[in-house]
């Protein structure tokens, strides 16, 4: 009898066993599932950090930025920057010098289609020209990696016998993108090549510059 009894009460533990075996795995699989969905949210929101090495040996992390994101200041930076060594030369480095190297910070379709109107400016003044800001904008989203910028500014230009100068008004509205690559310094690179490549690691580039007041821009 005991016998009898001690197998009918396995058998019935077995059925118990087995279900308690399969609840348990369905509640671990449950929760790995509810753990991965919440990393996956944590990863979307997360910002991860990468690690730059500067050439002066310092070590400092960055945040990842998506390829098509600028920062207002370094928008603001690279406008301002690109056109003051587009727009000053002089008789130690030579307009034709400086449209050969910074030409680089602007869209290839562009560049062919602005060459005039720079040939324009150098008419004007073919000795010394310095471009002197006033004021840069905060930039306007047009599209995703594209901005406007409203460039407020006079050109200064010399010549000989002319020590104080002329002041023409350079008021534009800039149109900058982002770019996939940094064009490549030459093999012997001068100082405004070393300047333009830097400039260029922002990895943007200027695709249209109007006058300030055109709508159509």
């Amino acid at each position: 009898m005991r016998t009898l009894n001690t197998e009918k009460n396995q058998t019935n533990i077995v059925p118990l066993f087995a279900i308690g075996t399969f609840s348990l795995h369905l509640f671990a699989l449950l929760l790995l599932m509810f753990h991965g969905g919440m990393l996956q949210q944590v990863k979307r929101k997360s910002v991860p950090q990468i690690l730059v090495q500067l050439e002066n040996g310092r070590v400092i992390t960055a945040q990842a930025k998506d390829s098509f994101e600028r920062d207002r200041e370094t928008i603001r930076r690279f406008v301002g920057e690109a056109m003051t060594m587009m727009f000053t030369w002089s008789p130690k480095q030579s307009s034709t010098v400086v449209w050969d190297v910074v030409s680089d910070l602007l869209r290839n379709d562009f560049k062919r289609e602005f060459a005039q109107n720079f040939n324009s400016f150098e008419l004007e003044s073919p000795e010394q020209n310095v471009l002197v800001i006033q004021k840069i904008s905060q930039p306007e989203v047009i599209a995703n990696g594209k901005w406007k910028v409203n460039l407020f500014a006079h050109r200064l230009i010399f010549s000989r016998g002319d020590n104080l100068g002329k002041s023409i008004p350079f008021n534009k509205q800039i149109l900058v993108e982002t770019k996939n690559e940094v064009t490549p310094l030459p093999r012997f690179a001068t100082p405004i090549n070393l300047a333009v490549y830097r400039l260029g690691e922002a990895k943007m580039q200027i695709y249209n510059i109007c006058d300030i007041e055109d709508k159509s821009c």
